[in-house]
């Protein structure tokens, strides 16, 4: 995979602020189910927990940006 360019963390920055509604630097799990019904519409409550415990890799109970970049980058289609 290729590095990422400044422009493109830029962008997924944008992506993260936006849906980190209390500007905390984190997603805490009801922001994360209001993300998951734009980019699938038809996720259930308990797929968005699932896939919010797989994203928040330190079980923190929240997802940060370096979280959220990861995922962004490798697999956010497949919810």
């Amino acid at each position: 995979m290729k590095p990422l360019t400044e422009e493109h963390i830029a962008n997924v920055k944008t992506n993260f602020d936006f849906f980190d509604r209390d500007s905390n630097g984190e997603i805490d799990v009801e922001e994360f189910e209001e993300l998951l019904k734009i980019l699938s519409p038809d996720a259930t409550e308990e797929q968005a927990k699932r896939g919010f415990a797989i994203i928040d890799e330190n079980d923190d109970g929240h997802i940060d940006f370096k979280e959220f970049l990861e995922w962004w980058e490798t697999c956010w289609w497949e919810f």
